[in-house]
């Protein structure tokens, strides 16, 4: 019995790989995917309702759900942080840091990556300390604003990003000091 009869649709693969190149296809290509062996892959059914032959009416089209974590696996890295969190350093590097204390005003734009102090200003210092009636008002905000402006531009940095606390609000002396810096020609981003 030579012949075979079957109820089930029948499946076969034809794989097919050339490993010894017989001669130069694409002598010009330089790229990495042409040094790979050529892999020839025919399918081939005999049943028109096998699920095979819906594979090439379909797309495929890989889905957002497939990157996000499940709950169980967010659990297992809770300290993983957001794509945001990781890539933010990168996208705005310099930061503003403004401190208001009691007697004076500090502010400083530092870069994230490095974490070094590209410009300074601060009511403590000495020439401002003696010509400013008083160390902790707007006018003193304002000049404070000005001076991190000016100096920020002579290291070429034009654009700083302020991050305000949790729940801190950016009104008053801190506003003054947002509002001069800005009218000043840096960019907050």
């Amino acid at each position: 019995m030579s012949a075979l009869i079957s109820s089930k649709p029948t499946l076969s693969f034809t794989l097919a790989s050339q490993f010894i190149s017989t001669g130069k296809e694409n002598p010009a290509s330089l790229s990495w995917s042409s040094s790979l062996p050529k892999l020839n892959l025919s399918i081939t059914t005999t049943s028109p309702s096998s699920p095979l032959n819906l594979l090439h009416k379909q797309t495929f089209v890989v889905e957002a759900a497939w990157t996000r974590r499940s709950r169980s696996e967010a659990a297992k890295k809770p300290n993983r942080k957001s794509w945001k969190q990781r890539t933010d350093m990168y996208m705005r590097p310099f930061l503003l840091n403004v401190f208001f204390s009691k007697r004076f005003i500090h502010a400083k734009v530092m870069h994230r990556g490095t974490s070094k102090v590209i410009s300074v200003a601060t009511t403590n210092a000495k020439d401002l300390r003696n010509t400013l009636p008083s160390l902790t008002d707007n006018n003193a905000c304002r000049v404070i604003g000005k001076l991190i402006a000016e100096r920020s531009k002579e290291a070429d940095v034009f654009a700083i990003a302020y991050e305000p606390d949790k729940n801190q609000r950016i009104e008053g002396r801190l506003a003054i000091i947002l509002d001069t810096i800005q009218e000043n020609g840096i960019i907050f981003v």
